[in-house]
């Protein structure tokens, strides 16, 4: 009777902690999906005050500061996790990239002291997990990005990539056309972003491919696959983008415009895009056509929703200089 007593008074007490843990936790992943990363650490630096072995709440907390670029702070729980649990491949790979972050914020000198340990926690994690994609990822850019003395390598970048594409046919493609990015050969990046478009086509692997066409300056590729983007995800926002190109760039100007009134009509809160940016895309349009009229009219109307925009004063200026 005596035992059955105890067990009873034990799960008494047990009882309000496991509350708390879970109250804790699932408080602190709430705010994480309204990115409200201080007061999640709040919550979680309190629980973890009582119950510093928790690995959950540790895992959270070392996420918060890392959400905040508290790199130090991320650094300190990972490396207690990796303590805890030395065979946990997800622990290795967050350990590595809290140290690869704070590698950018220091010093060249400081941040070559820290790479080996970058190294090290990667290919740990890629060696305990063999189908850990956010691993080899990291090892296919820091491979790349790292200078030949510290041992950077394109073939060891390549090589994960293979990995990555036997895991992952479109992340295999899409880090070779990082790779060949990364090493200017813009043939054959661009190849591999069609390759993961054709595989995978999500909305992702259309946007790597309009990026890289921007950053090669090519408006009339990047034109012709946000078009692409658009017949395959039916996104409002990207008739924006569309609108965009063709203002910025000084091409299918009819066809920026019929986009950008095509986004203002069906415009919601979700589009991200406020409306005054389209209509200051329309005034730069109707600049473009030689409407003076026209373009005094929407950038007058982008100027009434944003007032204080020194890029929509500079515009009417512009505008009103036409003769």
């Amino acid at each position: 009777m005596k035992k059955y007593v105890m067990r009873a008074f034990i799960l008494l007490f047990m009882f309000p902690a496991c509350v708390w843990s879970q109250a804790a936790i699932v408080q602190a992943e709430q705010l994480f999906t309204q990115k409200q990363y201080a007061k999640a650490e709040l919550v979680l630096n309190t629980y973890v005050s009582s119950s510093p072995k928790d690995l959950k709440a540790l895992e959270l907390l070392g996420d918060a500061y890392g959400h905040q670029k508290k790199w130090d702070n991320a650094i300190e729980l990972y490396k207690k996790l990796v303590s805890a649990q030395p065979n946990n491949a997800n622990y290795h790979y967050k350990y590595g990239g809290a140290l690869g972050m704070k590698a950018l914020t220091v010093s060249k000198l400081t941040a070559l002291s820290i790479i080996d340990d970058v190294k090290e926690a990667f290919l740990k994690a890629a060696e305990l997990d063999p189908t850990h994609i956010n691993t080899r990822w990291a090892l296919v850019e820091l491979y790349m990005q790292l200078p030949g003395i510290v041992g950077g390598s394109k073939s060891k970048s390549f090589k994960y990539a293979e990995e990555l594409e036997k895991l992952s046919k479109v992340d295999g493609y899409l880090a070779k056309g990082y790779i060949y990015e990364y090493d200017n050969e813009p043939k054959k990046a661009e190849y591999y972003y069609k390759m993961a478009i054709n595989e995978g086509g999500s909305l992702f692997c259309f946007n790597k491919l309009t990026t890289f066409y921007e950053k090669q300056k090519e408006p009339q590729k990047v034109l012709a696959n946000l078009e692409a983007t658009q017949q395959k995800h039916k996104r409002n926002a990207l008739y924006y983008q569309i609108g965009k190109v063709a203002a910025e760039y000084n091409i299918e100007l009819n066809k920026g415009e019929q986009c950008l009134h095509h986004y203002l009509k069906n415009y919601s809160g979700e589009d991200g895009v406020p409306k005054a940016w389209a209509n200051y895309r329309l005034a730069q349009i109707y600049k473009h056509k030689g409407e003076k009229n026209r373009a005094l009219e929407y950038i007058d109307k982008a100027i009434t929703e944003l007032p204080k925009s020194k890029q929509f004063l500079e515009e009417r200026k512009d505008i009103s200089a036409l003769r």
